[in-house]
């Protein structure tokens, strides 16, 4: 079953055990990959579908950083308990060892021996790593592990 098979499926179960939060943050997911899917004009992969779900995790992130300095704690316990249900659907985090030992295979893999090649390394590990650890967090380890090489 693809993840969108599963966000459809639990969208159904929502509706009839009426978890309001549940409901609509699945909607809102819902309607997020069908307008992907517009602006694409094609059906979203799973790949596609967990890299829609990790910038909406990151817009939540970056919402409740400024629900807390405006002093709305409610507003951000929401986005929190909204990301918990959007992590739902992401496979596990790789650990920092994972993504090195994979950073490293990609490095191998291109060929890469300096900066200039970030380009090269980032388009192989990005598919393996999408939804499972946040972009800018790799692009850090290839550049550090790119300066190393030189």
């Amino acid at each position: 079953m693809s993840i969108k098979e599963t966000v459809l499926s639990d969208l159904k179960a929502a509706t009839k055990s009426q978890e309001k939060l549940r409901l609509s943050t699945i909607r809102l997911l819902v309607a997020a990959m069908k307008n992907r899917e517009i602006e694409l004009r094609r059906a979203l992969d799973d790949v596609g579908v967990l890299a829609l779900i990790g910038s909406m995790v990151q817009q939540r992130r970056q919402a409740i950083e400024l629900y807390q300095q405006g002093k709305r704690q409610d507003l951000a316990d929401k986005e929190q308990k909204e990301i918990e249900i959007l992590q739902g659907y992401l496979p596990s985090p790789l650990t920092s060892q994972e993504l090195e030992k994979l950073v490293q295979e990609a490095i191998t893999q291109t060929g890469a021996t300096s900066e200039r090649d970030m380009g090269k390394v980032m388009k192989t590990i990005m598919p393996q790593v999408t939804g499972r650890a946040d972009g800018k967090e790799v692009s850090a380890l290839v550049v550090k592990c790119l300066k190393g090489k030189t």
